[in-house]
């Protein structure tokens, strides 16, 4: 495969991954036990409020490592179009999680894990660094995001 188009400006990654945020459905969720025993799954998220909301059950290793580890990194598309999330995660209980963020969730998915019968708990990541690029060629400008803050 040869590369034909010509790198994007940071500012059109940014609104790509934010419009992507919107639109996909399912991301890649890496977390690590204390002992570092990778875990890698998708789960269904929505984004809202500038946070990425995951939901799933704690007695699996991923509700375990993301309450416990309070970081992940989260992972969008492919090899040829790829983002980046590492971030920070607070744990909400059923009684606790925001409604409008479970509500957001609830109309992204179709699912009300509030309703279901299973223990679930919510987790709200916060993105603390964003890197996005389509190949090698945008791989110099790959950083979008650090500490917290947009960098662009």
């Amino acid at each position: 495969m040869r590369i034909t188009a010509p790198p994007r400006e940071p500012g059109r990654r940014k609104q790509d991954v934010l419009d992507r945020l919107e639109r996909e459905e399912d991301v890649w969720v890496s977390t690590a036990d204390a002992d570092g025993l990778p875990c890698l799954v998708p789960l269904w998220f929505v984004w809202h409020a500038e946070s990425v909301w995951l939901c799933t059950r704690l007695t699996n290793p991923t509700g375990r490592n993301l309450r416990d580890g309070g970081r992940v990194r989260l992972a969008l598309g492919d090899t040829r179009d790829v983002v980046l999330i590492d971030g920070e995660v607070a744990t909400f209980g059923r009684r606790e999680v925001p409604s409008a963020a479970a509500d957001a969730f609830r109309a992204k998915t179709g699912w009300d894990p509030r309703e279901d019968s299973a223990s679930y708990a919510w987790f709200r990541v916060r993105p603390l660094a964003v890197q996005a690029w389509h190949e090698q060629h945008e791989l110099r400008q790959r950083h979008l995001m650090r500490d917290g803050a947009w960098a662009v």
